[in-house]
């Protein structure tokens, strides 16, 4: 018997299945075997076609069926995780409006500005612990005053998992953990947030029905069952954001207690017992999967926007041609710490909510042109992207979140011994890693909420750890040393903006 899970991601479709009896990952795959592509036909901004995330689906579950030679009758659960934040909307017939507004997309910064300064700081950040910002709710309201021969043939507005779920079943729902995402929840009430809604002048008719993380959320309808070669009437039982489902997939569910992923995006999430925010909005409170109101649980988000993609430029660009990534690593690590004087600022795809939502892109500095090589600057993009993850912890510390331990998979940057070491360095953290990613976590989550799992202890007992990184002490200083520069030359970037 088997648990099936999807990792809607902006990069590719994962989906994996997990055995109910060992608890392990039998079959994963992904697709496409390249990333996909983002539309970006003006600065600032990032759309994909949600049909697109479809037929990836689609292949991604036909592999990991033939993989594991999984009849459909064995699969007893779905679960759902998502890239955050996008626009998906649908008409009366469910049928997509116009292409998904992405969560990297910064055209809505100014419409959330407008509405924080509208409404006041106190009232957002009181009532929805964020400033509006760059969110779901902020995108519709350019929608709005920008496609309004769109806007009107809107009958819901979606994220990207709540869009997947209804293609499944039919049923258009939205969770409490996902509208808290969009900033369009409420915690001093419990109810969508019905004062921003009307700021925008948006009607609440426009939110799928709401259904808890956990739980029965609908069943596999006969046409899409006959499409995937799946069971009609299989349940989806779990849905929440990548970052929620990340910090899920790690077994991290109760106040102190931290998880990270560096993927195309690198995130730091912790769990909060009360509704703290930080007053410029740099990182984020969310409903985190298991929230309710009998039991507090926020996420607090600190959202870094070039990291893996940054890894990924310079692999294309400029790392020797027909490099991997592991090669990547070895050169790296052929460098001293702080690459021999260059820095590299990785802010260069979209909006940093971390920068207050400036814009100041990706910069090198230090390079002299005799002592310097590729590997200099691999190592260097390496050093900037844990320097910015440090930037953020720092934010996260001063809201009483504390980094002292941080799970992660063992994935995309954290495969980098340069990357890993130097966050344990500077943060001073131990940092373990797991065998686990998005979509087995999603599997895991699915067997929670249809009760396959009696609880979270049961569905992560087989989670393992690979690998700790502990700070080295005769690294420290140095280390420091180079973060400090990278952080001059950061504040010099963002005043001279």
């Amino acid at each position: 018997m088997y648990l099936l899970g999807y990792d809607i991601g902006s990069s590719s479709i994962k989906a994996s299945l997990v055995n109910i009896q060992t608890g392990e990952a039998t079959a994963s795959a992904f697709f496409p075997k390249r990333e996909m592509g983002i539309k970006s036909v003006k600065t600032g901004w990032a759309e994909q076609n949600p049909e697109i995330w479809w037929e990836n689906l689609k292949l991604a579950t036909q592999s990991v069926i033939q993989q594991a030679c999984a009849t459909p009758k064995e699969i007893k659960a779905i679960g759902i995780s998502y890239q955050m934040h996008g626009l998906v909307t649908v008409d009366e017939c469910q049928k997509v409006i116009r292409d998904a507004i992405i969560w990297c997309d910064s055209r809505a910064v100014t419409y959330g500005e407008k509405a924080f300064a509208g409404l006041g700081n106190d009232k957002c950040l009181s009532h929805l612990l964020n400033s509006p910002g760059n969110f779901t709710l902020s995108k519709l309201a350019w929608l709005k005053e920008n496609e309004p021969e769109n806007y009107a043939k809107i009958r819901y507005f979606m994220l990207p998992g709540d869009y997947i779920a209804m293609r499944l079943t039919g049923d258009a729902r939205t969770t409490v953990s996902g509208l808290s995402e969009g900033i369009a929840w409420d915690f001093s009430t419990n109810t969508p947030a019905k004062f921003l809604y009307d700021y925008f002048g948006f009607d609440t008719k426009m939110i799928p029905e709401i259904v808890p993380a956990f739980g029965q959320q609908g069943y596999l309808t006969d046409s899409v069952a006959e499409e995937l070669g799946l069971e009609a009437g299989t349940p989806v039982t779990y849905r929440a954001g990548d970052q929620p489902n990340n910090a899920l997939s790690l077994n991290v569910f109760h106040p102190g207690e931290v998880a990270a992923t560096a993927g195309t995006s690198g995130v730091v999430y912790g769990v909060n017992s009360d509704a703290r925010y930080d007053l410029l909005s740099r990182v984020n409170s969310f409903a985190h999967v298991n929230h309710s109101p009998k039991q507090t649980r926020i996420g607090v988000l600190l959202c870094i926007n070039g990291t893996a993609i940054l890894n990924a430029w310079i692999k294309n660009n400029i790392a020797p041609e027909n490099t991997g990534y592991a090669e990547m690593n070895e050169l790296a690590a052929e460098i001293p710490v702080g690459s021999d004087g260059i820095s590299i600022i990785p802010f260069g795809n979209g909006a940093e909510r971390v920068l207050c939502n400036r814009e100041p892109d990706c910069s090198i500095h230090g390079i002299n042109f005799i002592r310097h090589g590729k590997a200099h600057i691999i190592r260097a993009a390496h050093e900037g992207i844990a320097f910015s993850f440090k930037y953020g912890m720092d934010i996260m510390n001063q809201m009483g979140i504390e980094t002292k331990t941080v799970r992660a998979g063992h994935a995309n940057l954290f495969l980098s011994p340069v990357f890993r070491q130097t966050l344990s360095n500077i943060t001073g953290a131990t940092i373990e890693l797991y065998n686990t990613d998005g979509a087995t976590g999603a599997a895991r989550g699915a067997g929670i909420g249809a009760g396959i799992f009696k609880d979270e202890k049961e569905a992560f007992a087989t989670l393992k750890k690979i690998i700790t990184v502990s700070p080295e002490p005769n690294k420290i200083k140095e280390s420091m040393e180079a973060y400090d520069r990278w952080l001059a030359l950061l504040k010099d970037n963002i005043d001279n903006k």
